[in-house]
C-alpha cells in the first residue's frame, strides 16, 4: 500500500432537527477503495444515524426510516490527490485566513487558487508580527496634526 496523503472535508447530514456537521479525516492510498463508510457509535446513537450495508447501500438519519440517502454504486479509485505545496499553507489559512469571507461565486479551484496567491504574496501583507511600516518597501511616515493627549 502506498499512501498518498489526508484529504479533511465537512460532512453535512440535513435533517429537519438540526444538519450534522462533521469534520471528517479521509486517509488516502494510491489504487486502494473503501466498501464501507465507518462513523463512530457515538455520533451514531447521538444523532440517530442508520447505516445499513446490503445489496444496494443507504443511509437514514433520525427516526424516518422511510427517506433514504444512497451511497454511490460505483467503485472509485483515487489515482490523483492534490496535495499542498508547503506545510506552511494550512497555517496561513488558519492564521491569518480565519476570518476571510470568499465570495459565494467563486468555485473551489478559484479559491484555491486565491488563497495560493495570497500565500505566495503574504509578504505584501501586514500581520501581528510584521505591521505594514516594517515590511521593506511599504514604508510608512505617519505625521500627527494635533497634540498629543
Amino acid at each position: 500500500m502506498n499512501p498518498l496523503g489526508i484529504f479533511e472535508a465537512e460532512m453535512i447530514f440535513p435533517h429537519l432537527a438540526g444538519s450534522i456537521r462533521l469534520k471528517i479525516e479521509f486517509f488516502v492510498i494510491n489504487n486502494c477503495t473503501s466498501k464501507h463508510f465507518i462513523l463512530g457509535n457515538d455520533y451514531l446513537n447521538i444523532y440517530g444515524i442508520d447505516i445499513n450495508d446490503h445489496n444496494n447501500r443507504y443511509f437514514t438519519i433520525g427516526e424516518n426510516k422511510r427517506k433514504k440517502f444512497a451511497f454511490p454504486l460505483e467503485k472509485r479509485e483515487i489515482t490523483v490527490i492534490r496535495q499542498v505545496k508547503n506545510i506552511k499553507l494550512g497555517t496561513f489559512v488558519s492564521d491569518q485566513l480565519i476570518e476571510a469571507q470568499m465570495c459565494t461565486e467563486l468555485t473551489l479551484e478559484m479559491k484555491e487558487e486565491l488563497i495560493e496567491i495570497l500565500f505566495q504574496y503574504r509578504v505584501a501583507f501586514a500581520s501581528d508580527n510584521e505591521p505594514l511600516g516594517a515590511i521593506k518597501g511599504h514604508e510608512v511616515g505617519i505625521m500627527l496634526n494635533v497634540e498629543r493627549y
